[in-house]
């Protein structure tokens, strides 16, 4: 078996029941399947029955992708070693699908990932640390609602399924753990420059109890903005659209 590694925050999910949940949240579809961090093979086992000739899977842990490549050696080369947080994933042909129990640590830096490759990712279903994910199926207005809510949500419709404890874990981890599943909307591109959104909802975030007028100072904004009735509120109230909007104005006003 394989040991699981406090250094990469492993967390082997030993509930085939609810192992089986997961993979079935994840719609059918013609497009590959990328598994981040399958450990054991506990969803493997489910996805390689029903998706076999679409899936991939990628493990940080040499001793995880050895396991794997004797548990299921009819995947071949498609079992490989890496982090796909800097993996190169051309081997992927065009849009794919993600699954996998992200570790908790950096279950934000997945998702920044994700948003590097938003054009190609169509569906993510994951399980996670239930607080984060709470935080990013979070709607404008709640304290939860922060700065990978509104940059998920700007592409994609995300459902908060169903929360699992951690006493179905090897070993348990100290917090409560949920899954999630994000599908692609219909947005191809937003209507602002793209890196300009996302530096004015990070920075509207970095301070967010103060007013975006206050908390957007680093920006420079134009003169023009300074009677903005938006610039009145905080960063929590704003709908994606409004980060839209926003984005739009400082752009324009800034040529």
């Amino acid at each position: 078996m394989v040991r699981a590694k406090k250094h990469l925050g492993q967390h082997f999910l030993k509930d085939r029941d609810i192992a089986q949940r997961i993979v079935e949240a994840l719609e059918e579809g013609e497009h590959d399947i990328l598994e981040i961090g399958p450990g054991t093979g506990v969803l493997t086992e489910f996805l390689v029955n029903r998706d076999h000739d679409s899936l991939f899977l990628m493990d940080v842990d040499h001793e995880s992708v050895v396991y794997l490549r004797n548990r299921y050696a009819q995947l071949g080369e498609r079992i490989m070693e890496g982090d796909f947080l800097k993996a190169d994933l051309s081997f992927l042909s065009g849009k794919f699908r993600i699954i996998g129990n992200f570790p908790y640590n950096i279950s934000s830096q997945i998702f920044f990932r994700i948003l590097d490759h938003v054009d190609r990712v169509t569906e993510v279903v994951c399980m996670l640390q239930k607080e984060v994910a709470i935080r990013l199926a979070s709607p404008p207005g709640n304290r939860d609602y922060g700065i990978l809510s509104v940059l998920l949500q700007a592409y994609y419709r995300i459902d908060y399924l169903f929360a699992v404890g951690p006493g179905v874990f090897l070993p348990p981890p100290k917090v409560e753990s949920a899954v999630i599943r994000l599908v692609r909307n219909e947005t191809t591109r937003l209507e602002c420059d793209e890196k300009l959104f996302r530096k004015v909802v990070k920075q509207g975030f970095q301070n967010r109890r103060k007013t975006l007028r206050n908390a957007l100072k680093p920006l420079n904004l134009p003169t023009e903005l300074k009677d903005l009735e938006l610039l009145n509120q905080r960063a929590e109230t704003l709908s994606v659209r409004d980060f839209v909007g926003l984005t739009k104005q400082i752009e324009e006003w800034s040529r």
